[in-house]
């Protein structure tokens, strides 16, 4: 029984990275239409965090963490949220939301490639024919005239790439770094600090701060959506997956969600689509089944390397 209630939360969480998360860029290109990005990121995690405080009170659940803890969810939320989500919300500015998700979809490459050099990890056959399949992917996403010779995308391309470096060393590190070991509470603090650390960048930044009364109607759906989806649902299913399977295999959610961010994107805000990138986004597709699999080719050899532990493979 408890295997299987394991399994059903991993696929509800994977369900959650992959299509929740891809949904999360339609709303931040709303909400960052009218709203400075950093502010617009600022509230959403510090008002996220809060209520996962307040939810976990009322669930019994104990929120007294060690100093070490503290100092590794204050760097957990500023690899991916302060600065991983922060800039790319930034980024929106200059990129269409369906762009910026199949750009980020190179993600499970950098952390297949971190993993081999931080941790001398053995990088499977299969998985190295998905990186093949991303790389060429992202050559054909990055290699379009008409999206490139935008002004500002190439500002934007590059940011959101640094971000990916970011939250791909994320991955590895809330890996095995000393966290609280409920995954709740651990998301609750990384998106309190997080969130303080984006208002006070705001600040520094000097972006003008609106008040919640001016917001469009849009707008404040959308933040809404990105707290109570976006941030405590799929971030919490996030931080879980990272502490059952391999970082590799969670960082695979950024196949998926270009898919789905580029369909809303289209349907919702009109952006375009080319054939282009629709054969960008199959090969992407492609890249899940090779990196996921636990099949093996017998034919190629694999990388030497520490064994991988048994529980990082299930």
């Amino acid at each position: 029984m408890k295997m299987q209630r394991n399994t059903v939360l991993v696929v509800l969480s994977f369900f959650a990275i992959y299509f929740i998360w891809g949904s999360t860029y339609l709303w931040n290109k709303i909400a960052v239409t009218e709203l400075p990005a950093f502010m617009l990121a600022g509230i959403r995690f510090v008002t996220a965090g809060c209520l996962i405080f307040i939810i976990s009170k009322i669930l019994g659940f104990s929120l007294k963490i060690t100093k070490q803890q503290f100092k590794n969810t204050i760097l957990a939320g500023f690899l991916f949220l302060t600065f991983g989500n922060g800039v790319v919300v930034w980024a929106l500015k200059f990129v269409d939301s369906g762009f910026a998700a199949l750009e980020v979809s190179a993600q499970p490459l950098v952390v297949l490639l971190m993993m081999r050099i931080l941790q001398g990890k053995k990088i499977q056959p299969m998985s190295v024919i998905g990186v093949i399949f991303g790389i060429t992917g992202i050559f054909l996403l990055v290699s379009q005239k008409e999206i490139i010779a935008q002004e500002g995308a190439i500002l934007g391309m590059v940011l959101i790439f640094i971000c990916m470096l970011s939250w791909s060393y994320g991955s590895l590190f809330v890996g095995k770094a000393d966290l609280p070991k409920n995954f709740f509470v651990n998301t609750g603090y990384q998106m309190l600090t997080s969130g303080i650390s984006l208002l006070i960048i705001s600040t520094l930044f000097g972006e003008e701060w609106i008040s919640p009364a001016y917001w469009s109607t849009p707008v404040i759906t959308s933040m809404l959506l990105l707290i109570i989806f976006g941030s405590i649902l799929t971030f919490t299913a996030f931080n879980y997956l990272l502490r059952i399977v391999s970082p590799e295999k969670v960082a695979t959610s950024t196949y998926v969600n270009p898919i789905v961010a580029m369909t809303l994107g289209w349907y919702f805000l009109n952006e375009n689509i080319t054939l282009q990138s629709v054969i960008a986004s199959t090969i992407l597709l492609t890249g899940v089944y090779f990196i996921n699999t636990k099949k093996s080719l017998t034919i190629l050899s694999r990388f030497s390397g520490k064994r991988i532990p048994k529980k990082a493979e299930e």
